[in-house]
């Protein structure tokens, strides 16, 4: 599946992915009142605006970007209804041809991971009265994955991304102001997110595809440049899903490390990207989609001059 994603990447010169994660303050005016006048006040409008707000960004993005990656827990919220609005989201984005990183962050043990993995990036079969049938339940390509319990709880993962070729990203270190007070403790000679990075390259060793990257990415944040430099000595075939450019300070100079001969690393933006139209610099945008296109376009330039030249 990695080779999937680069081929995107090239094909669009774009190593952007548009973080899906909406809330009711970033959909737009004329969005909520065509909804909310149809729905009520109810779970379903909420869930409703949210798939309408992305569709009419993947209609904006998805020749000009190879990913997106809906953020669960923003549709979780709001219960089923929120759940079938991911699903949808998930759906309509592979319709348009992306590569869709489902933002789980699960992490388990034993039939609890297989289930996660199997749910999400692998497949059911479903048989009664001699009827089998095969389902992929929410189908995302790949999924984020938090590795606090050790092989246990990611070999259920690789094992499903080998039968059904996807892949995932591992949590190495964060983007986020705290992600120190973990990732960032000595274990003897090295930090925790320096054994973390050496297991994921380990996981990976026997899914590299053609282009030198493995299936089993790593997250690293963009706020960290100087521990992005190291971990990618400790994992040179590890695709980065790289969080935190623009909101949270990272920009297209920090990320050269990240980076080996052009590739390397997707870079997510979620409110930078969805939410540009409240900004001032796209307020001359049709709308908010077209704010969105144009963000995405001034991201990846950032990202084409400045990480990578």
């Amino acid at each position: 599946m990695i080779d999937n994603l680069i081929e995107q990447i090239k094909n669009k010169n774009s190593h952007v992915c548009i973080g899906l994660d909406p809330q009711l303050k970033f959909i737009p005016d004329e969005i909520k009142n065509e909804v909310f006048s149809e729905y009520g006040p109810t779970l379903e409008a909420v869930a409703e605006c949210f798939y309408r707000f992305n569709k009419g960004i993947i209609d904006a993005t998805y020749d000009i970007v190879p990913a997106i990656k809906p953020q669960i827990a923003m549709y979780e919220e709001y219960g089923i209804p929120g759940m079938t609005a991911y699903k949808k989201t998930i759906d309509y984005a592979k319709s348009k041809g992306l590569i869709i990183i489902g933002d789980i962050k699960r992490g388990d043990i034993g039939s609890t991971s297989t289930s996660y993995a199997k749910g999400h990036i692998g497949s059911v079969e479903i048989e009664y009265n001699g009827e089998k049938r095969v389902f992929n339940p929410f189908d995302e390509d790949f999924a984020t994955v938090n590795p606090y319990l050790g092989s246990d709880g990611i070999k259920p993962f690789t094992d499903v991304c080998r039968e059904n070729d996807r892949g995932i990203f591992i949590l190495v270190k964060t983007s986020n102001p705290s992600s120190g007070d973990f990732q960032d403790r000595l274990i003897g000679e090295h930090t925790l997110y320096e054994e973390v990075a050496k297991k994921v390259s380990e996981w990976g060793e026997d899914s590299v595809g053609k282009h030198g990257y493995s299936d089993v990415g790593a997250v690293v944040g963009a706020t960290y440049p100087e521990i992005g430099k190291q971990l990618r000595s400790i994992m040179p075939h590890t695709y980065f899903l790289v969080p935190g450019y623009g909101a949270q300070g990272g920009k297209g100079s920090d990320l050269k490390p990240y980076f080996k001969d052009g590739l390397g690393a997707v870079v997510n933006s979620s409110r930078g990207i969805i939410a540009a139209y409240t900004k001032d610099m796209y307020s001359d945008c049709g709308n908010y989609a077209e704010a969105a296109r144009r963000a995405a376009e001034d991201m990846n330039k950032d990202i084409n001059e400045n990480a990578l030249n």
